[in-house]
């Protein structure tokens, strides 16, 4: 039995009464609580990524009372809780196709990168200052610390959501909700349809982001992952992990910090917290591995110390939620335009492997990522408002990586741009929705006019 399989092993026996639900015990009496409308508000946010900041500002700029719930301690979700390192291009390497809000955030954030850099290396704590400030600025009534656990429903109409915090358990009562949560919680609690993962319900691999110090930039190496063979013939990993997106520096040339995106936590599902758990204690065994990895096989790292780990993991696919249109693969590879287009992207589909040490698996990855299901200068395709608007439900809105789509294209779309134009266009679209008075009753013109005055890219 090899150290993982025993650690491993020796965890999920620790954790056996929590990861077997079907073994919980019912609780014979009956629970009630009597909660308090803390908030009557217009639209209510779910969730304070990227998505979730832009739906709130740009409702708040269009005149609506915004309340937003954020669980951990700062905005920007992944890029901010969970460490990821850079965001993905702003452009079709021709034009800048992400304005609004996100064009705005991306202005203010690595003035030292170019606007036409495909990547863009992040400074997280300059970061979560620009994300308050936009904020607070536009007005937004929010929340750190505040958890979304439950959503009351009648007749596909969403009138509150159920918080928790430090305080204890909270309603917040809204006319227009906004699912911004990257998993899809807001609308799954309120019994939306979903898919997740592949036809057996495999989802990518999540990674723990980390932060390492004392690195030589100068130095001149391979790409790190034509050395992972060897390293994996020579025993320095437990997984036979043959992807390493790698780190970035930055956004100040020469620092000597590098945030990685190292590692893959495989078989851990983003929306089951003992799973998490799990894969948290496993991913964080592992990274000193990466530390022998790269003090051994290339230069420049030989006086790289881990600084510290993301406190949340880095997701990459959990739910999709159900929506009037499923954006597609199909229209990914037709460049498809949309007459309810709220905006257009180009990130290739991204799907990583879902099993450590499958070389076709890998190899087939590689072909469609950077051959297949990538595009050319200039391309892009469309993003329709249908997208986001959740079926079955007249004023619940989703955006972000879980907004209506298929496997592939969500491994497209899910990137941090991707999530500005979505959560720019559902908090425009809430504000008028509260005029229409349904989600579906929105007039896309008038929708698509008051995106493109806002400065977003159609």
């Amino acid at each position: 039995m090899n150290r993982r399989t025993f650690i491993s092993s020796a965890l999920v026996a620790t954790l056996a009464p929590q990861l077997k639900s079907e073994q919980r015990k019912s609780v014979p009496e009956i629970y009630t609580k009597r909660l308090s409308d803390e908030y009557d508000v217009d639209v209510f946010v779910a969730g304070g990524g990227p998505a979730g900041v832009c739906a709130a500002v740009a409702a708040a700029r269009a005149g609506a009372s915004v309340f937003m719930a954020e669980a951990s301690g700062a905005f920007g979700g992944a890029a901010t809780a969970a460490y990821v390192p850079a965001f993905a291009t702003f452009s079709d390497c021709r034009r800048q196709i992400v304005g609004g809000i996100g064009g705005e955030i991306r202005g203010r954030i690595s003035k030292d990168v170019p606007p036409s850099a495909y990547w863009t290396p992040i400074d997280l704590e300059e970061l979560k200052r620009v994300y308050d400030d936009l904020v607070v600025k536009a007005g937004v009534k929010f929340s750190f610390f505040t958890n979304l656990c439950d959503v009351i429903v009648c007749d596909g109409h969403v009138e509150r959501a159920v918080l928790s915090s430090k305080r204890g358990l909270f309603a917040v009562r809204a006319k227009m909700f906004i699912d911004c949560t990257g998993d899809g919680d807001l609308a799954a609690f309120a019994g939306a349809r979903f898919e997740k993962g592949d036809e057996n319900g495999t989802v990518m691999p999540c990674t723990l982001c980390s932060q390492w110090v004392d690195i030589d930039t100068s130095q001149k190496n391979p790409h790190a992952q034509t050395l992972l063979p060897k390293a994996i013939e020579d025993g320095v990993f437990s997984v036979p992990d043959l992807h390493l997106p790698g780190f970035f520096f930055g956004p100040t040339k020469g620092s000597s910090i590098g945030r990685g995106n190292i590692g893959h936590a495989f078989n851990v599902d983003p929306t089951d917290e003992r799973s998490l758990t799990v894969g948290m204690i496993d991913a964080r065994r592992r990274l000193p591995e990466y530390e022998r990895f790269y003090k051994t096989y290339l230069k420049g790292y030989e006086r790289m110390a881990l600084a510290s780990t993301a406190p949340y993991m880095g997701v990459r696919e959990s739910r999709r939620i159900v929506c009037d249109h499923m954006l597609g693969v199909k229209d990914f590879l037709a460049r498809a335009d949309f007459e309810d287009g709220i905006g257009r992207y180009c990130y290739p589909v991204d799907i990583h492997p879902s099993k450590p040490g499958d070389r076709e698996a890998f190899k087939a990855f590689l072909k469609e990522y950077t051959k297949d299901l990538s595009y050319k200068a200039g391309e892009s395709y469309g993003i329709p408002y249908r997208s986001l608007v959740v079926k079955g439900f007249d004023n619940v809105l989703v955006a972000g990586r879980c907004m209506g789509s298929d496997r592939k294209m969500q491994a497209s779309i899910r990137v941090m741009p991707g999530c500005f134009i979505t959560g720019q266009a559902s908090g425009t679209a809430a504000e008028l929705a509260l005029k229409a008075g349904d989600t579906r009753a929105v007039d896309v013109v008038a929708l698509r006019k008051a995106l493109a005055a806002a400065g977003a890219i159609l």
